[in-house]
């Protein structure tokens, strides 16, 4: 519950207010009766006069008795009310960043959306999650955020003795990666076109159709770090596959190192000192998708056996201690890691193809961040040891570092966490869609596109035009809506992307 300090507030209008039965008394700079109380005038509105319980006539003698400057001035009950309302109203939104909604039988949900849109079917989304029996506090809303198959994109779910798989998704530990080099923007070729060909030959990307032959998103023969990035992960992988067999025959070592298809890319970009950084985004593609898929069925099977009635059954969730909790637990944290290690081999192909282009040799570590967007971990918030589900937002501790991407042409941030506890330490993970894929493809023009991204070195064809800045939120306005999630560290604009 937020306490608003009521004499900072009566300060600031010249007035007091009422104080609780039993309260100790509050400095006020003017003074007043209501009902059968008067409360004293003190301080710069003459000498202290402390008022009669009793009738009006007592009032008006006490009024007649005292010394007030010309400045204070009589309030009727009724403008006292209005004042103090929209008082302790803007006084609130002036110590805010965000809004809340409360309703019945759901907790709280805290909003960072000042300044950009929020759906009405999100805010539904986000009402039926607020009324799980085991969300622990409030539901943290993120400025990217948008609806969401299973739970809204851009929300932090803290849980307390359960988990909700469909919170998580099927992209699960989908995140990104950057890394300052120590090349400037003088050392890039003046055209980029052949960069941007070195990493779409290193990194596959995209998907073929279906029955197309070689899916050309995937290795026909994985490389040697895919290989020895496999080596790391496939014993846990065996025995996740043991309770779960039909998990075994998915794309796992053919897709660690590539990127995948959608909002996923990898991006060339320069921070404000002209320095180049590359940037990817993606996750723990398609056995990632299959785990995720494969228990966010089971979740919704165990609903049904033990007959609960959920407003959205993408809410099914898996109870502590229950037949599928650990099995989950154990799953979800893989495919994190696969997450992460795929992020990073594609990292060092990315360097390595822009090594082959760029005859000056340069160092890729000096500034390195790897972050999740998409997981679930254990934390600790407000006493308690919980599970928190951060569906599109990053943690932001107090000094962590993350990524927040623009969209496809506009600028992207490198930030700093504040540890803002109200937000369970969290901030968006990017600039969040005002369109749908569908909407997108029918609003937005090839010719728009093109002008969107004239900047960039990349793809300009009406395949990616769901991707192209105007479907996305400001992300100036997203990051305002933030200011005290996380701080600026470095902001980067586009020069070369590539998309699946």
């Amino acid at each position: 519950m937020f306490h608003l300090p009521l004499s900072g507030l009566a300060m600031l209008y010249e007035v007091s207010l009422p104080q609780a039965a039993g309260a100790a008394s509050l400095p006020s700079r003017a003074g007043f009766c209501l009902g059968r109380r008067s409360i004293s005038f003190d301080g710069e509105c003459g000498r202290k006069y402390t008022g009669k319980r009793g009738s009006p006539r007592d009032r008006v003698r006490a009024s007649e008795n005292m010394v007030v400057p010309a400045m204070c001035v009589t309030i009727t009950f009724v403008f006292l009310v209005a004042v103090s309302f929209h008082s302790i109203r803007a006084f609130i939104m002036s110590t805010t960043s965000y809004d809340v909604i409360n309703e019945p039988g759901a907790v709280p949900v805290k909003l960072w959306t000042r300044g950009v849109p929020l759906e009405d079917e999100a805010r539904r989304q986000l009402l039926n999650i607020a009324k799980l029996p085991f969300i622990h506090q409030w539901i943290a809303v993120m400025p990217d955020v948008h609806l969401g198959k299973g739970a809204t994109v851009g929300s932090v779910v803290p849980t307390v003795g359960a988990i909700i798989p469909a919170a998580v998704g099927v992209d699960i530990g989908c995140g990104m990666i950057a890394v300052r080099t120590t090349l400037t923007a003088s050392d890039l070729p003046d055209n980029l076109a052949e960069v941007r060909s070195a990493i779409e030959a290193a990194v596959p990307h995209g998907r073929s159709p279906p029955r197309g032959g070689r899916d050309k998103g995937a290795w026909e023969n994985a490389p040697a770090l895919s290989v020895e990035g496999w080596s790391q992960l496939v014993a846990d992988f065996e025995k996740i596959c043991e309770r779960h067999p039909r998990l075994k025959n998915t794309n796992n070592l053919k897709h660690l190192g590539t990127l995948g298809t959608g909002n996923h890319f990898i991006e060339i970009c320069l921070d404000e000192a002209q320095r180049v950084w590359f940037m990817l985004h993606s996750g723990s593609r398609g056995v990632g998708n299959a785990i995720g898929t494969h228990f966010i069925e089971l979740a919704k099977q165990e609903m049904r056996r033990w007959m609960i009635n959920l407003p959205d059954q993408d809410l099914a969730y898996l109870p502590e201690g229950s037949q599928y909790y650990a099995d989950y637990v154990f799953a979800v944290d893989w495919a994190q890691r696969y997450a992460r290690m795929n992020r990073e081999i594609m990292m060092r192909h990315v360097v390595e193809a822009v090594r082959r282009v760029i005859p000056m040799p340069f160092e890729a570590q000096a500034e390195a961040v790897n972050c999740h967007h998409n997981y679930v971990q254990r934390e600790h918030h407000f006493g308690k040891h919980i599970h928190v589900t951060r569906k599109g937002a990053v943690s932001a501790r107090k000094g962590e570092l993350g990524i927040i991407p623009g969209s496809m042409g506009a600028k992207s941030f490198i930030v700093r966490g504040l540890g803002n506890a109200e937000s369970f330490c969290s901030c968006s993970h990017g600039a969040g869609r005002v369109m749908s894929r569908t909407q997108a493809k029918k609003l937005i023009s090839l010719d728009d596109h093109i002008q969107a991204t004239a900047h960039v070195e990349c793809r300009k064809d009406l395949d990616v035009v769901d991707e192209s800045p105007a479907a996305y939120k400001s992300i100036d306005a997203v990051m305002a809506a933030q200011e005290d999630l996380v701080e600026i560290v470095h902001t980067l604009r586009q020069v070369v992307c590539v998309k699946g």
